[in-house]
């Protein structure tokens, strides 16, 4: 796989090292430069004689530098000289420190695969059904607190709500983590920001309040869903599965070239997520692979935009499988020749309107559009299409993407959150470029 420069600067973690990284993309830094079909090295010349590596099956990488930026200089440095200058990187035998860190790799994930799939013991798996049974009742405990305090709230109403403490929430939230319901608590946090964030933030607040309530009360009636709601609901509380759980229950497995549409990252406190969009060559599938890591911990797969990924991906169950997970390692096929897309947004909208009607909790959705535009005009940023229907923008992409288009319509992906757009990135002179 043969990054473009463009790709490699994608992958930068802030401007300031993009920038640092452009500075080492020179070979005055580097000693022992090589590459084979499976990896890319290199020994950059700093205050010390640093080590770095990058793994192209999976595109995981490494330096023994001290920096906590990820990826570092370095790495981004020896990427951009392989994308910039391919012929200064030459095809070599791997060092042994190459090859080490290669067979540790294999070795992790052969013991990964193993552990996947070695038999759970009965034992085991009674002591999991008496757990599962413990928290039930405290999730039900909790979930009677949260009921009268949404009642008490609507029924003195939203005025006001603005001036509240962020302990207003949070008290809420506490209690809901106690009673081990993680993500319907984490989901109860994210209302404390919309008190006030717009002249229509009542309207907002109210209809995040019912999707609440309406989850609550479907907990209470698990049994009267279907098995694949009943899935979504148990996540949405915070019932988490394992991708070894995956497999073994049966899950959806989908094989086809993926195009990577770009990625969104996120921090709350030590924790951060990054959300990488999926979309299927063949199937047409969209699929959302979502990684955390916590502090300056790396996520444990990287997915340079623009690129495609041949490999099978695993489903989360639910009525709406939407996340999903690599199977294995996935291999880099070479960078987008197109883009399929809708080609206004009111198609779009009614593919989303369809999946809320089978999930009504879901609250991201991937967004292709064709022949989009970005109106220079006074008010919020908005997307604009043939029809002249428009759209919110949200992030901070707009003037780069204003600048990528030239006032003209382009290919945009994005993420969808029911209010705003995010852009991902668009297909704009013969290519996609990521924003």
């Amino acid at each position: 796989m043969e990054l473009t420069t463009q790709q490699v600067l994608a992958l930068a973690p802030d401007e300031a090292s993009a920038a640092a990284g452009k500075k080492l993309a020179v070979m005055r830094h580097w000693k022992n430069l090589g590459r084979t079909s499976a990896a890319l090295w290199g020994e950059c010349q700093g205050s010390a004689l640093y080590q770095v590596r990058v793994d192209l099956g999976s595109f995981a990488y490494g330096c023994t530098c001290p920096s906590r930026k990820l990826p570092c200089k370095h790495v981004l440095g020896l990427l951009l000289l392989a994308a910039g200058t391919p012929k200064e990187v030459p095809t070599a035998e791997p060092p042994q420190w190459i090859a080490e860190w290669l067979a540790k790799r294999a070795a992790r994930a052969e013991k990964k695969q193993q552990g996947a799939e070695r038999p759970t013991q009965s034992a085991d798996l009674a002591a999991q059904a008496k757990r599962a049974a413990a928290r039930e009742r405290r999730v039900e405990e909790g979930l009677d607190c949260l009921d009268i305090w949404l009642a008490d709230l609507v029924r003195g109403g939203l005025a006001g709500l603005e001036t509240r403490p962020r302990s207003f929430w949070e008290d809420v939230a506490r209690r809901l983590v106690d009673a081990q319901a993680p993500a319907l608590a984490a989901r109860v946090r994210r209302l404390a920001e919309l008190p006030g964030c717009s002249q229509d933030w009542p309207r907002q607040l109210l209809h995040q309040l019912g999707r609440v309530a309406l989850l609550s009360h479907a907990y209470r009636r698990l049994d009267q869903l279907d098995q694949p709601l009943q899935q979504d609901v148990r996540q949405l509380l915070g019932w988490t599965f394992q991708q070894d759980q995956l497999l073994s229950q049966g899950a959806e497995v989908v094989e086809d070239q993926w195009y990577i549409l770009g990625g969104i990252v996120e921090e709350e406190g030590r924790l951060r997520s990054q959300r990488t969009w999926l979309l299927g060559k063949q199937t047409g599938r969209a699929a959302l692979v979502w990684q955390f890591a916590v502090g300056t911990q790396p996520f444990s797969q990287r997915f340079p935009p623009a690129a495609i990924a041949a490999g099978k991906l695993v489903f989360w169950p639910g009525a709406v499988p939407q996340r999903a997970a690599f199977v294995g390692e996935f291999a880099l096929r070479g960078a987008m020749q197109e883009l399929p897309a809708y080609a206004t947004i009111d198609p779009f909208l009614a593919r989303v309107a369809g999946e809320l009607a089978r999930n009504p909790w879901l609250d991201r959705f991937l967004a292709v559009l064709e022949g989009v535009v970005v109106p220079q005009r006074p008010g919020p940023w908005r997307l604009c299409d043939a029809t002249s229907e428009t759209i919110p923008l949200a992030g901070e992409a707009h003037w780069r993407l204003l600048a990528l288009s030239g006032g003209h319509p382009v290919t945009l992906a994005g993420e969808w959150d029911g209010e705003r757009l995010c852009p991902l990135g668009a297909w704009a002179e013969g290519r996609y470029q990521p924003l």
